[in-house]
């Protein structure tokens, strides 16, 4: 084997295959190298099924809380049907992007690929189990051997980072692989990281009854939230009975029969002993950089991560990076954008460099938190002169109507430009209006603009409005 391509892509996750599309779309005779399901962690082990297990239970608490809106029914779950609903949702999702490849006509290539060569691909046999499309691409194959490409993007993405004090076994100590499909709930779960992947599982399982503890070692839970919002969040979670532990580290880990025991040093080296049916690492992930020929072509790394320039390009011409192996934020929607800016400078086509402080992020937790720009502290840190607006959901006319009545929207305005440098929600389908400031941002929108849009009544979205307008002293309805 020894063909020639204008693009080769190095992992079919959601940089990796978007960037494979658009190379296509773009006239580029372009393949995937893929070693074991399309759609990478994002759409089978991360984004995709956690949500639909958290749909899951959005519902059950929906059901539970019926009776204070005049509807009343039994509330009971079968997690077998939770967990093949997550699973299923992540099928039907790899299927589709299969079948995306096939109609640009990209070929898939299965396989481990090693950089051997400037412009050359060695694919070998997988070490893992192949997870075979419904819709094969137009060349699909068990592709061992050389391929060859002007251009090669490496989107190999990340992996669950470890700690040497909790390393996973699979039963007693969990990843989110783990997490994601339980064969039963235990009756305890000590989460260890409280960033989003930790608050979203200590709201699943918390919703099912399990007793969840969260350790942090940060000061505040959700490290990279603003520490207000941070601070609301931990109240409600608390509130709904998970317990917080922050400013917290762990000693070690004892496996003891069918239970863990975990040893913390808190606030003022206090030293604890928790015992508790399982754990769960959720320490964030790390980049996928090893085994793949980086060293043969002296790649720069930085920080354990690819190191690019605006357009993706590693030092090393005619090799890109994009993803979460290019660093954060790692998030799947930065990878997918990447992918396309990248590709785009590729072929020629003016594009625009991808500016990381405007990505939004989202955590899926109940409440939901979601926030774009800069947190309170770093727009102060940077010397701006800043105005604060905010407005809490208890006086949203729709948030009231429809029992979702915890949060706040908060924005961050430079005081002398009215340009807008964050945006903070915490409440009901925050993850859905978060873009409406993302898109506000990219536009270089002002507060008159946004004091000029008209928002629809009854809706959520009119929070935003009023945070804004509180930020100028003209709130209308607090």
């Amino acid at each position: 084997m020894n063909e020639a391509y204008d693009l080769i892509i190095i992992g079919g996750g959601p940089g990796g295959y978007v960037a494979a599309i658009r190379g296509a779309q773009l006239g580029l005779r372009t393949a995937v190298v893929e070693r074991e399901h399309l759609g990478g962690i994002c759409l089978n082990w991360g984004c995709i099924p956690t949500k639909a297990l958290l749909r899951s239970a959005e519902v059950y608490r929906l059901i539970k809380v019926g009776e204070s809106l005049g509807v009343g029914a039994s509330a009971e779950f079968n997690l077998q049907k939770i967990v093949t609903h997550s699973r299923e949702a992540a099928r039907r999702l790899n299927q589709g992007v299969s079948y995306l490849l096939k109609k640009n006509k990209v070929d898939l290539i299965w396989g481990e690929a090693f950089l051997s060569a400037p412009g050359e691909v060695i694919v070998k046999e997988s070490s893992k189990a192949v997870m075979t499309p419904q819709f094969p691409a137009p060349k699909e194959r068990l592709g061992h051997g050389a391929y060859h490409a002007k251009h090669i993007v490496i989107a190999t993405g990340a992996r669950p980072r470890t700690i040497a004090a909790a390393m996973p076994d699979g039963q007693l100590i969990w990843t989110y692989f783990e997490a994601l499909k339980p064969e039963f709930f235990p009756k305890s779960l000590l989460i260890i990281g409280a960033g989003a992947i930790g608050v979203e599982f200590a709201s699943f399982y918390n919703a099912f009854g399990v007793e969840v503890s969260l350790i942090e070692a940060a000061a505040q839970i959700l490290p990279n939230e603003d520490r207000e919002i941070a601070a609301l969040a931990r109240q409600s979670f608390e509130k709904q009975g998970i317990i917080i532990k922050t400013e917290t580290s762990v000693l070690s880990v004892e496996k003891k029969g069918d239970h863990v025991v975990v040893d913390l040093k808190g606030v003022n080296n206090l030293i604890e002993t928790i015992k508790t049916d399982r754990v769960l690492l959720a320490i964030g992930v790390m980049a996928n950089t090893e085994n793949i020929g980086l060293e043969t072509l002296g790649v720069a790394l930085q920080k354990g991560v690819i190191k690019t320039d605006e357009f993706c390009r590693t030092n090393v011409p005619g090799l890109y990076a994009i993803g979460d192996v290019a660093g954060g934020p790692m998030l799947a929607h930065k990878a997918e954008h990447e992918g396309i800016v990248c590709v785009e400078a590729i072929a020629g086509q003016k594009t625009h460099a991808l500016d990381k402080s405007r990505v939004p992020g989202c955590t899926y937790c109940y409440p939901q938190i979601a926030s774009v720009g800069l947190t309170e502290s770093a727009s102060q840190s940077l010397g701006f002169d800043i105005r604060i607006g905010r407005f809490p959901f208890i006086a949203n006319g729709k948030a009231t109507a429809i029992d979702e009545t915890v949060g706040l929207v908060k924005t961050i305005f430079d005081a002398k430009s009215g340009r807008l440098l964050g945006a903070h929600i915490f409440g009901a389908e925050a993850t859905e209006l978060i873009q409406g400031f993302a898109i506000a941002m990219n536009l270089e929108t002002t507060e008159e603009d946004l004091m000029r849009t008209v928002f629809a009544h009854p809706t959520l979205s009119e929070a935003m409005q009023e945070s804004v307008y509180d930020a100028y002293g003209r709130a209308i309805h607090i």
